[in-house]
């Protein structure tokens, strides 16, 4: 019998927005693989382990998940990723791939879950709290009402220089082009909330364009409204 693989978000960086139900999956099995060369230096075993301080105990995974643009390279990856949780599955263990925020929204998990799948291996994913709606709490700031469109870019692939269509914008992925993407909100002339880090004790928040640093860090999320 093949075991299951889960994909299970651990939410935006502070432990206590971890669902029970994660908490639950990481407690009951052994196999827990992380995001990262080497496990426990992952934002997503930290986190983690601020819940379920039993995880420093499992058999713990590391896959090497690079943020590269060759896209041979990037599959090449993650076939050896999903290789290194087959081995598991094949013996009737379950797999648990822990991932920051929600595992359906722009996460590495799902390049490994379409190859499991595709070579006959069950996957469930377990949902966790968004970055976007754990920063749109931190900025008190409501991401749609009424009959407001919302719109989730990666703005590291956004090409176009307006923010024009109806509605409020989260930009997702924008630290590799922050001064650029400055640029286009202030162009926009829309309110604009950035959060760095969101929940994490290095979280910084900006309520303009015009504060958010050239070189905020990886984990910094915008909305516009």
């Amino acid at each position: 019998m093949k075991g299951k693989a889960y994909g299970v978000g651990v939410g935006p960086g502070d432990p206590e927005l971890m669902t029970f139900k994660a908490a639950r999956l990481i407690r009951e099995n052994e196999i827990i693989a992380v995001p990262g060369k080497v496990a426990k230096d992952s934002v997503a075993y930290r986190i983690a382990a601020g819940i379920v301080p039993e995880i420093e105990n499992k058999t713990l995974v590391p896959v090497y998940m690079p943020m590269i643009k060759d896209r041979a390279l990037i599959e090449e990856e993650h076939k050896k990723g999903a290789a290194l949780l087959e081995e598991y599955l094949s013996q009737g263990k379950n797999v648990v791939y822990i991932t920051l925020g929600d595992p359906t929204v722009y996460c590495t998990f799902s390049y490994l879950q379409h190859i499991l799948e595709a070579d006959g291996y069950e996957v469930e994913l377990v949902s966790g709290i968004t970055s976007f709606c754990a920063a749109a709490a931190r900025l008190n700031m409501p991401l749609a009402e009424w009959d407001e469109q919302l719109h989730v870019i990666p703005a590291v692939h956004k090409t176009t220089d307006k923010l024009d269509l109806p509605g409020n914008y989260v930009l997702m992925k924008a630290a590799s082009h922050m001064k650029e993407t400055k640029e286009l909100l202030v162009k926009s002339g829309r309110d604009v909330g950035c959060v760095e880090n969101c929940s994490m004790e290095n979280e910084k928040i900006y309520r303009s364009a015009e504060e958010i640093p050239d070189e905020a860090g990886y984990f910094s999320l915008i909305i516009a409204k």
